[in-house]
């Protein structure tokens, strides 16, 4: 485990927390994502090596931290369901003074609802459309979106704090969201987390292969009026703002918390970026 944030980036504003990833890659193979510029053979999913006695050693020492799992790499891949691992990463964690959040796409989260529920935690489940067809191209591996929202309700319904990241926002093809947001209003969804797509030169590429016509309108976005930031090419800082304002609005009305991920616009938040406020507010109920 190891003090997130791994980037040190100014841009960061999540609470003090640690994480660490049970697998090396992800097989869900999003077209977006930004961890395969920097793990080499990202979409070969494999678990990390000596990772259940080094995680044993390591929760001795716990004093009630916040452990974010999983930052990098989705903890429930789909190789999860043959695995186990982060089940038992979870059986580990439980046993000791730790407080938990949960990043996935992943339907298998609700496997571990017995674990989840004996500690102070929280699900952030990643859901970037209401579309299925979208998201079938934009996270080809991945549940579909459908599926995911049915995992929000069942997280919300079993008494676990969830919140959404609706990460990224890709102009002209997931930048209208009210529809979404209203959905997770309606399920009792407290908060979300937003973010608008970062380039990189290799999800540069996958996107453009696998939506070129929104890749041509992008590409002066990016490439002409955007902003460089460390290595990421931004939105216009001007256009991350009207998204977002656009997005906050939206969740106030339908009584969501928002927060900014990344972007520079924290003094939009209105609540912690990570939703991870949501666990102090039910701590007590865990035992």
């Amino acid at each position: 485990m190891s003090w997130f944030d791994p980037w040190r980036s100014r841009l960061c504003g999540c609470p003090p927390k640690l994480t660490f990833n049970p697998y090396t890659g992800c097989d869900h193979l999003c077209v977006y994502c930004y961890a395969s510029s920097y793990i080499p053979k990202f979409f070969f999913c494999r678990p990390k090596k000596d990772l259940i006695p080094k995680l044993e050693r390591e929760a001795l020492r716990l004093k009630g931290e916040l452990i974010s799992i999983a930052n990098s790499s989705d903890p429930y891949p789909n190789l999860e369901a043959k695995l186990g691992l982060t089940r038992k990463c979870l059986e580990i964690l439980t046993q000791h003074d730790c407080k938990l959040q949960i990043i996935t796409k992943s339907n298998i989260v609700l496997r571990d609802l017995d674990l989840l529920k004996r500690k102070p935690s929280m699900v952030s489940l990643t859901i970037t459309t209401i579309d299925d067809e979208l998201a079938k191209i934009m996270e080809p591996n991945a549940p579909p979106s459908s599926e995911r929202l049915k995992v929000a309700e069942t997280l919300v319904n079993k008494g676990v704090p969830t919140s959404i990241r609706v990460d990224p926002i890709i102009p002209f093809l997931n930048d209208k969201q009210e529809n979404l947001i209203k959905t997770l209003a309606s399920m009792g969804i407290k908060h979300i987390t937003v973010s608008t797509y970062k380039v990189k030169p290799d999800n540069w590429q996958r996107l453009s292969i696998a939506l070129p016509k929104a890749a041509e309108k992008l590409k002066p976005l990016y490439f002409e009026e955007g902003e460089r930031i460390g290595r990421y090419f931004y939105l216009p800082k001007s256009l991350r703002l009207k998204i977002m304002e656009k997005m906050r609005l939206t969740a106030e009305k339908y009584g969501i918390k928002f927060g900014t991920c990344r972007e520079g616009l924290s003094h939009l938040n209105t609540a912690p970026c990570d939703g991870s406020w949501l666990i102090r507010t039910t701590e007590k109920g865990y035992g």
